[in-house]
């Protein structure tokens, strides 16, 4: 997916110029309607159905995680509601707006930072996001985006020097200083060391403390455990499930397994009473020292159990 994070400047104005009012704007941050609603959403190249009657909500302030294999319609989805993208069939509404009829007052009011762009590659990293602000209402300050990604080492530096996890925070930097209401962010720490990656979940969650909603779409499941409010999983251009990242697939995808090794024999038991089970054994299975070889809890991960659910899709 490759788009640019720069929008038009507003009609019949220089960068800096007030877009205005977007038609079908559902009030402040914060109010009752949901800042995406989707409904049957199709869309078809050729005789591939890449989206085949998705729906989905997301409420303002909320940071979803939309998980899914490659080819699952995650991006098309993701386009479709950035305005970048044609629909088949079915209704959509973004901040209010038809993403296929809106103008540049609504692109003023979003933010994307897409899998991949190499615009603006002659600036300073500070130049590049300087001018990308001037193209907003009321931006972030530039310098204080640039310290918040990492990038203050790098203001003066060219973009076409940057490294691949430098030019991927710069990104990030274009994505969110026009401090957009509804912020799509696609696979944004890739290329980012660790410590980063923490800076940067922080970021997020500030922009969603101040009100920004975020849609999120990536391939790391860690990272959607520890940012999304509710996690939405695609497969073959549909909803398979949602929910929060301890819900996700419900109680029967939860259920805990003991492991432990008896008479030299590896054991395995799932159970919904762990604590009692781990009682047991210790009075029938433990040796003189009351210990249970080899004992392990294990909880099911997130990335279990999405990749339960995508076994049960195949099946």
């Amino acid at each position: 997916m490759t788009t640019t994070t720069t929008p038009a400047p507003s009609p019949g104005g220089s960068p800096g110029t007030s877009p205005g009012s977007s038609p079908g704007r559902a009030g402040p941050r914060g109010a009752a309607a949901p800042a995406v609603r989707v409904r049957g959403l199709r869309k078809a190249y050729g005789d591939k159905r890449a989206v085949d009657g998705l729906d989905l909500d997301i409420a303002r302030g909320e940071i979803v995680a939309v998980l899914g294999p490659n080819g699952a319609g995650k991006t098309t989805t993701v386009e479709v509601l950035e305005g970048f993208r044609d629909r088949d069939d079915g209704e959509v509404t973004v901040l209010g707006t038809d993403p296929a009829a809106a103008g540049r007052a609504w692109r003023a009011r979003i933010g994307v930072v897409a899998q991949d762009s190499r615009d603006q590659a002659d600036l300073t990293v500070a130049e590049s996001v300087r001018h990308t602000a001037r193209y907003y209402p009321a931006p972030r300050d530039p310098d204080e985006v640039v310290a918040a990604v990492g990038l203050q080492d790098k203001a003066r530096a060219r973009v076409r020097a940057l490294s691949g996890g430098q030019r991927r925070r710069l990104d990030v930097a274009l994505g969110i200083v026009g401090r957009p209401e509804l912020l799509f962010l696609d696979e944004p720490t890739t290329g980012f060391d660790p410590q980063a990656r923490r800076v940067f979940w922080d970021l997020v969650r500030a922009l969603r403390a101040d009100g920004t909603t975020v849609l999120l779409t990536t391939h790391d499941l860690d990272e959607a455990a520890h940012l999304a409010d509710r996690v939405v999983v695609v497969r073959d251009g549909r909803v398979v499930a949602e929910g929060t990242p301890d819900t996700l697939g419900g109680p029967e995808a939860r259920v805990p397994v003991v492991s432990w090794t008896a008479d030299g024999v590896a054991r395995s038991q799932r159970t919904t009473t762990p604590t009692a089970l781990v009682a047991e054994l210790a009075a029938r299975a433990g040796g003189p020292d009351g210990e249970i070889a080899d004992l392990r809890v294990t909880r099911p991960s997130l990335e279990d159990v999405y990749l339960g659910l995508l076994g049960k899709a195949d099946a």
